[in-house]
């Protein structure tokens, strides 16, 4: 979870921003206890929460990402994964809340910008231009609520226009959000029902996958040797991830249906 913004037209105090350290993990808490971002000591560039490991699920899909645009900070897990690791991408992040940067730059090893990386202060709506990447990334809550900005119709729409073709999106969803199938519709409607759903595999969230462009469905065999290859370079349970798609979308023995036909009846984990 990352409480990456402000529900807007509220007046109230900015949260009090605490950092915990506890069995070699640094974690970052905003106005609770619950975890925003979370740091092992011994290797910071590790990503340290089950949840932001499988938003890079993505790359299943989208293996040759070359500009990210990640909508909500924390700590800086993923902006830091995709600096130290996916070397070819160029990655802007923004946060509304400096000081949550700041947090991120002297205790979570938040590297300074550089040629592959921005950092911005900002609102993460005003942020999306037409085209402007093909990988972006949704993680913004306020006060343990999705940010009601970031899940409407509007900004779902705005961010198909922001993705090049092909280009998929990563959401952050909490897994009991009584609104969670609501914010699914809104994404199918922008992405005319390319969405895909995983459960993360220990975290109570839920990671939304919308693709623009490429193909309308994937073997699984291909999505398994991808699997493999990137588990293989990247040290995460990539093959996991395969088996947690393949039980919560639709798809047949063969393929994983991305776009569904629009006369399909095909269930949601109809491939088992």
């Amino acid at each position: 979870m990352n409480r990456a913004g402000r529900l807007p037209g509220l007046l109230r105090r900015k949260p009090q921003i605490a950092v915990t350290e506890s069995y070699g993990l640094r974690t970052l808490h905003l106005g609770g206890e619950a975890i925003q971002s979370a740091m092992r000591i011994d290797d910071p560039y590790a990503l340290a929460l089950d949840y932001t490991r499988c938003m890079t699920a993505f790359l299943l899909f989208h293996p040759e990402p070359r500009a990210a645009l990640m909508i909500g900070l924390g700590g800086g897990s993923l902006p830091k994964f995709f600096h130290r690791r996916l070397r070819r991408v160029r990655t802007r992040a923004v946060e509304l809340d400096a000081r949550v940067v700041a947090a991120a730059r002297e205790q979570f090893a938040l590297p300074p910008d550089d040629e592959r990386l921005s950092i911005e202060i900002g609102d993460g709506v005003q942020a999306l231009a037409p085209e402007c990447c093909d990988v972006l990334a949704i993680d913004g809550f306020d006060d343990g609520e999705q940010v009601a900005s970031l899940a409407s119709g509007d900004f779902y729409d705005a961010c198909f226009l922001a993705l090049a073709e092909p280009g998929i999106m990563a959401v952050n969803f909490m897994s009991d959000d009584p609104k969670l199938d609501v914010y699914v519709r809104r994404l199918e409607r922008a992405f005319g029902g390319a969405v895909l759903t995983m459960p993360a595999l220990t975290d109570p969230n839920l990671i939304a996958f919308a693709v623009k462009g490429g193909p309308k469905r994937i073997a699984w065999d291909a999505l398994r040797r991808r699997a493999a290859r990137l588990e293989a370079r990247l040290g995460l349970p990539f093959r996991r991830y395969v088996g947690a798609l393949k039980r919560t979308n639709a798809g047949t023995a063969r393929d994983l249906i991305i776009v569904p036909d629009a006369d399909s009846r095909t269930p949601k984990g109809g491939s088992k």
